[in-house]
């Protein structure tokens, strides 16, 4: 049995969840989503507590099981609280700012990056040098937030570049001095 998958998700209060023909709906108070289900795994919701079963231990299935159970319980999640991926960036010069929805980026390039969000995904500024990516799609927000580190990921030299808050990044030696 699948170790995530036997575990069962607690439904919050607020959070409504719906199962029909092998689609799951979760609606909360910060929006709804939709998830795909397979017709192998048999979802049963008795009270605020919604378990899954498999019909097969074929490998995929076996698969599918962690996989489902793990997808309910982000969206469950997400339409509670929402998710949220905190960037820094870091570098002389090196800012952001919100315009709007949008996001400025001052990365060293010869032009500001113009970063435009999916529907769904909302940035926060805190300060010039760090920001926020939030949203209630776990995967949408991860998603987002790695494509603003690649405008400038973080170099082993000096560490200038966008990172996540808490990474750290291996630091290597520069030139020695000539002999």
């Amino acid at each position: 049995m699948s170790r995530v998958g036997k575990q069962p998700i607690i439904v919050p209060n607020g959070v409504n969840v719906k199962f029909d023909a092998g689609v799951c709906s979760v609606k909360g108070p910060k929006g709804e989503l939709t998830f795909a289900m397979s017709d192998a795994i048999a979802p049963s919701m008795e009270g605020n507590t919604i378990t899954f079963t498999r019909n097969s231990e074929d490998r995929k299935v076996r698969a599918l099981h962690g996989l489902t159970r793990a997808h309910i319980a982000w969206m469950v999640e997400g339409v509670a609280n929402g998710f949220t991926k905190n960037l820094q960036i870091e570098g002389v010069g090196y800012k952001v700012e919100l315009r709007g929805k949008n996001l400025l980026l001052s990365l060293g390039y010869s032009h500001p990056i113009l970063f435009m969000p999916p529907d769904g995904v909302e940035f926060a500024v805190a300060t010039p040098t760090s920001f926020a990516v939030k949203g209630i799609n776990k995967h949408l927000v991860g998603e987002v937030a790695a494509k603003v580190r690649k405008l400038r990921p973080p170099e082993p030299y000096k560490g200038k570049g966008i990172r996540y808050e808490g990474e750290y990044i291996r630091r290597k030696a520069g030139k020695s001095a000539g002999k």
